[in-house]
């Protein structure tokens, strides 16, 4: 798949098959962050990868999903929850400006998972202080996001933004999200 259609097809993923990502997959994401781009080629990202049973039980009560729809219909359910989590952590000793860093390796990770079929959520609405304890962090790392992946569940696509949509996120009758995003034209000025 080309870099554009890449692009438009990784959406966020809430609902996931229960099937293992493979280890060359995740190695696969792990080297994306590595490769990522960085201010003053600071290096200041390191990652967790969750991908124990037991312990992606452990976080998925600490994460809180889709803030747009009622739980009953945003949170995933046991059959459907993710099979694998990955932390993305930063070095508090290394000065600079690491969200920046964080975004781009974000990208960088979720595109090089969708490459390989496999969906993510980036959650940055999760508890920190429980997490970071449960992932054994140290004193000079502080919890970023923390990312949802595994295969797919459901399909989630863009459609137009408008003023019936606004721009929350909501789920069709067979339960696919719709994403709403504005036209080009009204995103870019040109000079």
């Amino acid at each position: 798949m080309d870099i554009m259609q890449l692009l438009a097809t990784r959406r966020t993923y809430r609902r996931f098959q229960q099937k293992a990502v493979p280890a060359d997959v995740v190695a696969d994401m792990v080297e994306a962050v590595r490769l990522s781009s960085c201010g003053a080629n600071r290096q200041a990202l390191r990652l967790v990868v969750v991908q124990s049973p037991a312990m992606v039980a452990k976080v998925q009560p600490l994460v809180k999903w889709a803030a747009y729809l009622p739980p009953e219909q945003g949170a995933p359910k046991p059959e459907e929850q993710p099979v694998l989590f990955v932390a993305m952590v930063q070095d508090t000793s290394i000065p600079g400006d690491k969200d920046t860093d964080a975004g781009i390796a974000l990208a960088n990770l979720t595109l090089a998972a969708w490459a390989k079929g496999v969906g993510s959520c980036i959650m940055g609405a999760i508890d920190r202080p429980r997490l970071a304890e449960l992932l054994g962090l140290g004193e000079n790392e502080a919890l970023h996001t923390m990312v949802a992946l595994g295969y797919p569940a459901h399909a989630a696509h863009i459609v137009p933004l408008t003023e019936a949509t606004g721009v929350k996120y909501y789920l069709d009758a067979q339960r696919d999200y719709c994403v709403p995003k504005p036209d080009a034209k009204e995103l870019a000025r040109y000079l």
